[in-house]
C-alpha cells in the first residue's frame, strides 16, 4: 500500500488545479489538486508542504485534513494506494511554472471545476471538500482508467 497527498487549494472563489500531461499514464492531460507521494519519514502534512512547494512554489499554512481516499487497484495497473486530502485557504509566495514543462496551473473558480477533464472519481468527491465533516471513499479502476465501482461516505 502506497500513501500520497491530494491538495487543494483556495482563494477568492477559485481552486489552483494542475493540468497534468503524462502520456503514459490514466492521469494524461486531466485535472487534478496539488501533491504526491509520501517518502520515507515523512508524514502526510510534511509531505503535502514539500509538494505543493516542489509543483508550485507556494508555502501551505493551516492545512486542514478533509477526507481519505482509497484506490485497491491504483488505476488498475498500479500499486493499491491511500491518498490524504487536503484543503487549504492560506498560503505564502506567488505561483510559479511547474517543474515538467507539459504540466500547468491555473486558478480555476470553483463553479466551474466539474467542467474541467477529471478522473470520474474526483468529479464524485470533489463535492465533499465543501461540505461539513471529513469523508471518506473507496475507488476502483480498471486498467484503462474507467471507473468501475465506488464508495463513498461523509462523516460529521
Amino acid at each position: 500500500m502506497k500513501l500520497a497527498t491530494l491538495c487543494y487549494i483556495k482563494k477568492d472563489g477559485r481552486t489552483l488545479m494542475m493540468h497534468r500531461v503524462r502520456r503514459r499514464e490514466v492521469v494524461n492531460a486531466k485535472w487534478n489538486g496539488l501533491g504526491g507521494k509520501v517518502e520515507e519519514g515523512e508524514t502526510p502534512a510534511e509531505c503535502l508542504a514539500r509538494e505543493v512547494y516542489e509543483e508550485s512554489g507556494l508555502k501551505i499554512q493551516n492545512p486542514k485534513l478533509k477526507g481519505l481516499l482509497t484506490f485497491p487497484h491504483g488505476t488498475g495497473k498500479s500499486d493499491a494506494w491511500h491518498v490524504f486530502v487536503f484543503i487549504v485557504n492560506q498560503f505564502t509566495g506567488h505561483v510559479r511554472k511547474p517543474e515538467l514543462a507539459e504540466d500547468s496551473l491555473q486558478w480555476v473558480e470553483n463553479k466551474k471545476l466539474l467542467d474541467l477533464p477529471l478522473m470520474e472519481g474526483d468529479r464524485i468527491f470533489m463535492p465533499y471538500l465543501d461540505q461539513p465533516g471529513f469523508f471518506m471513499g473507496k475507488f476502483v479502476y480498471a486498467v484503462d482508467g474507467e471507473l468501475k465501482e465506488y464508495e463513498i461516505k461523509n462523516h460529521q
